[in-house]
């Protein structure tokens, strides 16, 4: 049985790739809001950021099943440095909802537009893929889509629904967009019952304004608390890039308040520019700064944190979802409340 495949449609910046000497043509089409920005130099990676080019056989098998589902993987698209390890374990990363995000967040990859209209079959092939696949966790993830009136609650709703029909066994996460304006959109996406329930805060409150410039960061807290609150048995979940020029003071202020609104589980990872035209990195932090957050982060309460240079919010996400419901239970077991 296969571990897991996420369906996925945003990425935070983690290509390796960029183009040289300034975007390319083809980056322009992809992100004409961002076409008139100044360059921003790639800067080299440390040996810690570094990855060997794919070359286990499991890896080709898992780009031939993607070939043979015809299923389209961010993971190559935005060149996401964790391909090769989690390919050659048959993980891949797909995306729904379309290509293209109503949003202009200056971290992320994903094509900035006017979204085509949701194909209404979609679910029943996600079912029908993750059935095929034998999976035991799956990851669902999308786009902003501002242009829908409930944000495409509605269809994670209808991609859960046909999940439980064709796979029942298969253990469900959502990471969704923060439905912002969109009332009784988060009241959809829960009553399908996900198992996991992630939202990313992505950055610091006060980087907001320039590297997520169209969400607002309490907004984002309060779909996290009011998951929590709707179903109390629900894994939550959220994540923070660093890099970006953030303050460790800041992080622990961002930890905080996702503990106030329950969040289970934190994951932090480096911000990996994906072109000259996307923001800048201003530090990379080290593995032994990763790990002190990490400890941080665990002692403020969070059943689970996954904190390295490379962690993105589906990665390993089978093996964290086991974790969490053993941490979940051990707190039960000793008598604790088992919420956060």
């Amino acid at each position: 049985m296969a571990s897991y495949i996420v369906i996925d449609h945003r990425v935070r910046g983690a290509s390796t790739a960029p183009a040289a000497g300034g975007a390319s043509s083809a980056q322009a089409l992809r992100h004409p809001e961002k076409a008139h920005r100044p360059d921003n130099p790639i800067q080299r990676k440390p040996a810690w950021i570094r990855v060997k080019a794919p070359t286990h056989p499991v890896y080709h098998e898992t780009r031939a099943l993607m070939r043979d589902h015809r299923l389209t993987t961010v993971c190559e698209e935005a060149a996401c440095p964790n391909i090769g390890e989690c390919w050659s374990q048959r993980h891949a990363t797909m995306m729904i909802m379309g290509d293209t995000c109503t949003r202009a967040c200056a971290f992320c990859n994903v094509r900035t537009g006017l979204p085509s209209t949701l194909d209404a079959d979609e679910p029943n092939r996600v079912g029908d893929a993750v059935a095929k696949l034998g999976l035991k966790h799956v990851v669902i993830t999308s786009v902003d889509r501002d242009d829908l009136d409930d944000g495409g609650a509605g269809h994670f709703a209808a991609v859960i629904r046909a999940i439980r029909a064709a796979a029942p066994g298969t253990t469900i996460e959502v990471l969704t967009p923060d439905f912002l304006r969109k009332p009784g959109a988060i009241e959809v996406v829960i009553e399908a019952r996900p198992d996991v329930f992630n939202h990313n805060l992505e950055t610091v409150p006060r980087l907001y304004p320039t590297i997520r410039p169209g969400a607002r960061y309490f907004a984002s807290l309060r779909l996290l608390d009011a998951a929590k609150v709707l179903d109390p048995t629900v894994f939550t979940k959220s994540g923070l890039m660093v890099g970006l020029g953030e303050s460790r003071a800041e992080i622990l202020q961002v930890m905080d308040d996702l503990r106030s609104a329950d969040v289970d589980f934190l994951t932090i990872g480096q911000y990996l520019q994906p072109t000259v035209k996307h923001a800048a990195i201003d530090r990379f932090v080290t593995p032994e700064e990763f790990a002190e957050t990490a400890t941080a982060a665990r002692g403020k309460g969070f059943l689970l944190v996954s904190a390295t240079p490379l962690t993105r919010s589906s990665y390993h996400a089978d093996a964290d979802f086991a974790a969490l419901r053993d941490a979940r239970a051990a707190r039960l077991a000793a008598g604790l409340a088992p919420r956060g």
